[in-house]
């Protein structure tokens, strides 16, 4: 995997072959923080990374700025590779080895970006449930955004948060606001 741009741009990460994971690709990557470059400055948000596997997310985030970034992940493996990157390329990425529903059940955290990146086996329920959780424990702060990766054979445009989607082959990336009532 490679960080897109940022002041680590081009740099190369390899996760070991041992991680249950599928990043999320360069092109995918590239295009979703074309959108959100024009939405924020890096540097002054908070940022949830659930489902952070190799922290593939969260290094792009740290390398375009962004101070605050709590990668979430229940497996063992994962967070210690992101541990180790982040400490190798000094960013500050804290992380969290929790199952996601259940952190997000508990967490006093708010940020201006969640991004989940969930197994694309899950079942549009599982998928709903992250979203459902996000927003009735208002952990997103006004004006932020839910972004859940996905395949393009789940649909979650039923959800009443659900904003717009964006496919990139068979990637897709659901995007998810609060609604006018629950702003006010």
């Amino acid at each position: 995997m490679r960080i897109v741009s940022g002041k680590l741009k081009s740099r190369r990460i390899s996760a070991p072959k041992n991680l249950p994971v599928r990043p999320t690709t360069d092109m995918a990557k590239e295009s979703l923080f074309n959108i959100l470059n024009n939405t924020y400055y890096f540097d002054a948000i908070n940022v949830i990374d659930l489902f952070s596997g190799t922290g593939n997310i969260s290094y792009e985030f740290a390398s375009r700025g962004t101070k605050s970034i709590y990668a979430i992940d229940a497996h063992f493996g994962c967070i210690k590779f992101i541990n180790e990157t982040a400490q190798k390329l000094d960013l500050n990425i804290n992380t969290f080895k929790s199952d996601v529903y259940k952190f997000l059940e508990k967490t006093p955290l708010k940020a201006d970006v969640i991004f989940a990146d969930p197994p694309y086996n899950f079942e549009a329920a599982q998928f709903l449930k992250i979203v459902d959780l996000v927003f009735e424990r208002e952990i997103l702060n006004d004006e932020g955004i839910l972004i859940v990766e996905h395949s393009k054979h789940t649909d979650l445009s039923n959800h009443a948060n659900y904003s717009y989607s964006k496919r990139y082959g068979g990637n897709v990336f659901s995007f998810f606001e609060a609604t006018l009532e629950e702003q006010d």
